[in-house]
């Protein structure tokens, strides 16, 4: 057994960005080993003779390279969340790759990392979570994967409209020009992923389609992604009219925050009252997210956080 692992970086400014100030992250990433690492001109090593400690150093050196390329690690709070979801997992099972993508999807904490093999697990999944905790964003990343690699025929995206305050009909517009504001988070999300010109396409070959809540009612869905967001403000009887939509070999995610209801006082969510009525049918996941999963902005984190602990307080 060779006692060491060697990793070459070619790119130094790949190389110095990966160590991190005064090799911070090299220093963190040593304490989630418990490992010495030595950097020797473009090669990191770990000389530990654990195979499973030489798996995780190449698992986190290759995830951390990844999304330096992608732009999107340059502190230590990044390196770090890549940490949190090391332990349980390899670099193949709980990243998303799309076919076509801009980039490759990793979970950013060990909830999202358990989120993303519930989803490949169960047929019908619940997240529910703050803002920024990854819920929706996973959501599309795992459908939009599954369709793409020609395992479901389509994605059928819907939200309940009830920010206006109004009905459809009184909205100007078709009826897809009507409910795009209410759906255009999710094409943000889409957009994110793959090129938009490849998600315009997609839209118009209606392998992903918009099928606005109130419009559901009598249709079936069969080899499809169902993907119910802000879920929170569905009624008791429309969430049980959208999870009844479900056809043979079909998937549903439901994501929602039950934080923010905006329904009526004399309304119940339907989210509320699902989450209490299925938790115990072993077929249908259920995830909480909480602020420690939040992934948009360190603010975005501690607004959360603030927000949970007076909610404890009352």
């Amino acid at each position: 057994m060779d006692s060491s692992c060697t990793i070459i970086v070619p790119d130094t400014d790949v190389l110095s960005k990966l160590c991190g100030t005064n090799d911070s992250n090299l220093k963190l990433i040593e304490e989630n080993l418990g490992a010495t690492i030595y950097a020797r001109g473009n090669e990191l090593c770990v000389e530990d003779q654990d195979p499973d400690i030489q798996r995780r150093f190449k698992f986190i050196v290759d995830r951390i390279i990844d999304e330096i390329e992608d732009g999107v690690v340059d502190s230590e709070d990044a390196v770090a969340s890549i940490l949190n979801t090391n332990a349980r997992a390899d670099k193949e099972a709980t990243s998303i790759v799309v076919p076509g993508g801009l980039r490759r999807v990793y979970p950013k904490t060990q909830n999202q990392a358990d989120y993303i093999a519930l989803m490949r697990k169960l047929d019908m999944v619940f997240c529910v979570g703050p803002a920024g905790s990854g819920k929706t964003f996973l959501a599309i990343a795992e459908a939009l994967r599954l369709v793409l690699s020609k395992e479901y025929r389509g994605i059928v995206l819907t939200r309940p409209v009830v920010e206006a305050g109004e009905s459809l009909g009184y909205l100007p517009g078709d009826l897809e020009q009507k409910t795009a504001p209410y759906l255009r988070p999710l094409y943000d999300a889409m957009e994110m992923i793959l090129p938009r010109d490849t998600v315009l396409r997609l839209s118009e070959s209606h392998i992903i389609e918009t099928a606005p809540l109130a419009y559901m009612r009598g249709r079936t869905f069969c080899d499809k992604i169902l993907i119910l967001d802000e879920a929170q403000n569905t009624s008791q009887e429309q969430m049980k009219m959208f999870l009844t939509r479900m056809g043979s070999g079909s998937k549903v995610f439901v994501t929602g925050d039950l934080t923010q209801i905006d329904l009526p006082s004399r309304v119940q969510s339907g989210l509320t009252q699902a989450l209490a009525v299925l938790s115990r049918v072993p077929e249908i996941g259920i995830m909480r997210m909480t602020g420690q999963d939040v992934s948009r902005n360190s603010l975005v984190k501690k607004i959360v956080k603030a927000y949970e602990n007076d909610s404890i307080q009352k």
